[in-house]
């Protein structure tokens, strides 16, 4: 078998792999050649001739317990072609990133393989220079994987029952928030079961918090882990030319948008980076990701980079109300404080509408959760789920979830898929042999023994009722804005969404000149993304809304 090891016998024998597949000696030393260069500090370059020596290579690195970061593959390869090699070992190497090399005539399969095996990335050849055609691309999706890596190696540990809500809320509260951590299932998992036993714990104080720094908390709330662990932020400044309120993808493009062109700028937000899109699992329609990208992804990357301009980001920390004095407008933050500001931007999204059936406040945590909730991914391995809702929301967490579940089940309360849900989404869950799609049928009630959700009781198209046994819930039937904290200030429609530009003149405006077209009804504060009255519900549009609204701002600035 043709392997090499890294590139120093000094090197540092736990670094993750980089494997490389081609069956072109002349192709995979090159290969080899510029990944050594590029990252042989952090990782350990490995390479194969062909894709069953390269299975074998990944079986013998899982055996001993290595991570493998990279797969990059040759697509025409005889005997195996790199696709079905990627597919392959995917099963053995989830979360490993997949990068495929093609010729330009390959380029359709490279691009049927985004969907096929998940790939991340296909690269053309040659790719010279490597320092831009190669190194950016591959450093990206390092990063993307060091960054997840670094979040299932935490040293954090959780230890809980895997349905009960408080255990959920803390799981949920540290992915959402990128804190390295460790679930620990006290049913599960002996670990959970000593390490209990070796702090003295006892079993009825779950979930229990074990920090890096040795201390242990018992049945935390989400707001007093936050503070143990330095998540909450607290202002840097009494006075700021744009506060953010909402950090989903309008909030994030304004924090980047206003750092970046000089505006004195922080967000708030009430949970963490990302907002509702934070919550998806794959987003597929976003301009310049082929591949697509995880809404936690998306927003890690946004984060980092309106930090790297300059913006405050405050998290756990949620705007009560907004107090208009003279030229400035003040928010009350629900901690206490208040940010004082020359202008607002009104980012604070959408929440998931709750189901009103008996037993679903209840069991909520229990088995049923609203959103995505990613955290239990893993945890639906070989059970039955069921997703909620026609939208692209629910779509996506079927595609997700099939991924784990041995049975995905989606209720969909209209006649079809069509009117609610993308095309690209319609076909991937067509193509889903464990994904079964129920139209004219709704949730009528959740039952659970234990305090755990075990069944669901179905309506189904002709009226009759059954009753269906089920692992975990997952439900997305419509948002509600979450405007409440503006009551009596800034003009709403009925539903709660905030009016803007011309709608806005009508209700209360105070000035001569028209509102500019994102400028509610109080001079000076604006709104961006879902929240917005007509607004569209897509993370390009929320994101194009929350950068152009920086403009505004400026405009807004400089004439009032």
């Amino acid at each position: 078998m043709a392997t090499n090891a890294t590139d120093t016998p000094q090197a540092p024998q736990r670094r993750p792999v980089i494997l490389a597949v081609d069956d072109e000696p002349a192709v995979l030393a090159a290969v080899s050649r510029d990944l050594r260069r590029g990252f042989g500090e952090r990782y350990r370059v490995m390479r194969t001739s062909s894709g069953p020596e390269a299975l074998e290579v990944i079986g013998q690195v899982r055996a001993r317990g290595e991570q493998v970061a990279l797969l990059v593959a040759d697509q025409r390869m005889p005997g195996m072609e790199g696709t079905d090699y990627l597919a392959r070992a995917r099963e053995l190497v989830p979360d490993a990133k997949r990068v495929l090399l093609t010729a330009y005539a390959d380029t359709e399969a490279a691009i049927a393989a985004i969907n096929e095996v998940a790939l991340d990335y296909y690269l053309l050849k040659p790719w010279d220079p490597p320092e831009e055609q190669f190194f950016p691309v591959l450093e990206d999706l390092l990063t993307t994987w060091e960054s997840g890596a670094a979040l299932d190696a935490g040293g954090v540990r959780v230890i809980g029952h895997r349905f009960s809500k408080e255990s959920h809320d803390l799981r949920d509260f540290l992915a959402r928030n990128r804190v390295p951590a460790r679930w620990l299932d006290v049913e599960r998992e002996a670990e959970a079961r000593e390490l209990l036993t070796v702090a003295d714990v006892d079993p009825d104080r779950l979930p229990v918090v074990l920090l890096e720094d040795g201390s242990i908390v018992e049945r935390p709330t989400v707001l007093e882990l936050a503070e143990r662990l330095g998540v909450v932020g607290v202002p840097a400044a009494d006075h700021y030319d744009l506060v953010i309120v909402g950090g989903g993808p309008a909030g994030l493009a304004s924090a980047v948008y206003g750092a970046s062109e000089g505006l004195k700028t922080v967000m708030v937000e009430r949970e963490a980076p990302g907002g509702q899109a934070g919550q998806s699992s794959r987003i597929e329609n976003y301009l310049g990701f082929p591949a697509g990208l995880s809404g936690s992804d998306l927003a890690r990357r946004a984060a980092d980079q309106a930090r790297r301009l300059g913006a405050e980001l405050l998290t756990m920390q949620d705007a009560v109300a907004l107090h208009v004095e003279g030229s400035g407008r003040v928010v009350e933050l629900s901690g206490g404080g208040t940010l004082s500001a020359n202008c607002v931007m009104i980012a604070s999204g959408v929440s998931y509408r709750q189901l009103d059936a008996p037993g679903f406040a209840e069991l909520t945590g229990s088995g049923i959760y609203y959103g995505a909730a990613l955290t239990e991914a893993r945890s639906c391995k070989d059970q039955h789920v069921v997703v909620i809702g026609g939208a692209n929301s629910a779509g996506q967490a079927a595609v997700h979830f099939a991924g784990f579940a041995t049975r995905v089940t989606m209720l969909v309360r209209g006649e079809s898929l069509t009117s609610s849900m993308s095309h690209y989404l319609i076909e991937q869950l067509s193509a889903l042999p464990n994904v079964e799609v129920r139209t004219s049928t709704q949730a009528v009630a959740a039952e659970g023994e234990g305090d755990r959700l075990q069944r669901l009781r179905l309506r189904g198209p002709d009226g009759t009722e059954s009753v269906e046994e089920v692992d975990a819930c997952f439900v997305f039937i419509g948002a509600a804005p979450r405007t409440d904290w503006l009551e009596g200030v800034v003009a709403r429609d009925e539903r709660g969404f905030v009016l803007a530009g011309l709608d806005a003149r009508a209700h209360g405006w105070p000035l001569a000149r028209d509102p500019q077209v994102l400028e509610t009804s109080v001079p000076g504060v604006f709104v961006a993304g879902d929240v917005r009255a007509r607004s569209i519900k897509r993370v390009a549009s929320a994101v194009g809304e929350g950068s152009m609204a920086v403009s505004l701002v400026h405009e807004y600035l400089a004439n009032g």
